[in-house]
């Protein structure tokens, strides 16, 4: 073959190529036994008291006049006591040879072999947040190791053991006054209901009952001014970390029925009779009670139930067990009934979804102060026994926006949900019941809420103070509404406009549930509820 035969030309390339690729590889090779050598003597020099500092590489390259700088570490009795930095002034064309070792806590240059000079060695302070001590010619920063206190194992207690121990850690709570997660002027006490809220993370385990008929069990709705209960239904029946199916592992066992359901099957319309109501819900107790043994162990006292439509309490009134001692969810949380029990039940918050694919769609951003030039907005229904005296008082005043429904003349220029954009505060009155939709779409649009509702117990009460983020009238304070909140200052109500807006968090339904949203916030209030009953002997 001739010098310029293209095979010959190939093949030499060929050639080349793979002695190219075995150099590559060894290359690699090296690079990673250095990277090894070097993270095993950093691991030793801190694991391993008084191990001397190991250059780990093959050759320094030559330097011009300049100076290197090696950090060492002395321990004793494994905490680090001291860093020192000696700068070496290596000299033109100087190279160092590999496993250089200085010991502590001098270098003698007899042990280097290299022409170089060694400057007195520089201690660096690190403060470790202890004392100062004196060691020589070291100054040295002794730590005190911080120790995080062991939780118990949870799983090994049982129920009512764990919900004794979370009961004592809540009462013997460390105070916070601020945190990332939380806006603290929202709470009554946030300390309380950050360690109640994790160790609700950590031990709750809650049952559900598999039986009853379709569609008033295990079928949620999830539209419309009731869809709080089917929300929650189907979140919790979704749940991976709250749910057990090992029912001696249980620390509340959950009703699974709808309220709306059983109205809209067993309801006769117009009788105005809901016996058929309770009566079937009765008799679906009654079934718990003789299948399983649970019931009988509390008379209910650690079962729970979540209704939001209006009839909910009512439900309940046919069986006195269900009735008195199981902790009841409800939207109609009004004590003047004796139904709803102030600090065993829980007030449940009313919200409409309009869009169950997409239920945070229709929330929007409110204006700020300085575009809400309405001091007052109602519109809706007038029934029962409040609205009618609001728009008696308040339907002709300028300053504020009082109408029965929304009138055409007025919803073409400015819709519902603007004039809850555009005002300083909604007006929440109670229609028939005493819960409202109003106070959820208030927070939503940034309005501040103006409720009036003889009797009801508000939302989260037992945590949420709501003296910061709204203002409640007595019913019979209708006639001075208007000098109450012109009477309210202006740095105040800019607090209260900014809570509500940090509330918003608190009130928010998503397809799959966020940390401290509404669906965790009800589930808080259920294990708070059953946290007050236990007896924790001293």
């Amino acid at each position: 073959m001739s010098a310029g035969d293209p095979r010959l030309t190939a093949a030499a390339a060929r050639r080349r190529l793979r002695r190219g690729r075995v150099m590559n590889s060894f290359t690699i090779r090296i690079i990673a036994i250095a990277l090894l050598t070097t993270a095993i003597t950093a691991f030793l020099s801190v694991y391993i008291p008084n191990y001397p500092l190991i250059i780990s590489s093959s050759i320094i390259p030559a330097v011009s006049n300049s100076t290197i700088e090696i950090r060492h570490s002395s321990r004793h009795d494994g905490l680090v006591e001291a860093n020192s930095t000696i700068l070496l002034n290596v000299e033109p064309n100087t190279t160092i040879p590999l496993n250089v070792s200085l010991s502590p806590p001098m270098v003698d240059s007899s042990t280097m072999s290299l022409n170089a000079s060694l400057s007195p060695p520089m201690v660096k302070e690190r403060n470790f947040g202890g004392n100062v001590v004196n060691s020589g010619a070291h100054k040295i920063k002794k730590t005190t190791p911080v120790r995080r206190r062991r939780e118990p194992a949870y799983w090994r207690m049982s129920p009512n053991d764990a919900l004794k121990y979370a009961r004592k850690e809540i009462e013997n709570v460390e105070l916070i006054t601020d945190d990332r997660e939380l806006y603290t002027p929202l709470f009554k006490n946030v300390s309380v209901f950050k360690r109640s809220y994790e160790l609700m993370e950590k031990i709750l385990k809650i049952y559900i009952y598999r039986g009853g008929k379709r569609p008033i069990f295990h079928t949620p709705e999830l539209r419309g001014i009731y869809a709080s209960e089917g929300w929650f239904m189907k979140l919790l029946e979704e749940n991976k970390r709250f749910i057990t199916p090992d029912s001696e592992k249980a620390h509340l066992f959950y009703l699974p029925y709808s309220a709306r359901q059983l109205q809209n099957v067993l309801y006769v319309p117009d009788s105005h009779d809901l016996r058929p109501l309770s009566v079937y819900l009765r008799d679906y107790v009654d079934w718990i009670k003789g299948r399983y043994p649970f019931w009988n162990r509390t008379k209910g006292a650690d079962h729970f139930l979540v209704a939001c439509h209006d009839w909910g309490p009512y439900t309940t009134t046919a069986h006195e067990e269900l009735c008195k001692n199981t902790i009841k969810a409800l939207c109609n949380a009004d004590t003047s009934e004796g139904i709803f029990r102030k600090g065993k039940d829980v007030s449940l918050p009313e919200t409409t979804i309009r869009n169950p694919r997409k239920p945070l769609r229709y929330i929007g951003l409110g204006r700020p102060v300085s575009q809400r030039s309405i001091l007052a907005f109602f519109a809706g229904t007038i029934h029962g026994r409040v609205r009618p005296v609001l728009l008696k008082y308040w339907d002709e005043d300028p300053d504020m926006k009082i109408f029965g429904p929304l009138p055409d003349r007025v919803s073409r220029k400015m819709n519902y949900i603007q004039h809850m954009k555009t005002s300083k505060y909604c007006i929440c009155p109670m229609g028939f019941e005493v819960n409202s939709p109003r106070i959820v779409e208030a927070i939503y649009y940034e309005c501040v809420p103006v409720i009036i509702a003889d009797n009801f117990v508000l939302p989260f009460e037992e945590v949420l103070d709501w003296r910061s983020f709204s203002v409640v009238i007595a019913e019979k304070d209708i006639p001075n509404m208007k000098d109450i909140l012109l009477g309210i200052p202006l740095r105040r109500y800019l607090k209260m406009h900014t809570c509500v807006k940090m509330l918003q968090k608190h009130f928010l339904w998503h397809p799959r549930p966020v940390k401290y949203d509404i669906f965790h916030m009800i589930l808080h209030s259920i294990w708070f509820s059953r946290l007050n009953q236990i007896q924790v002997e001293e």
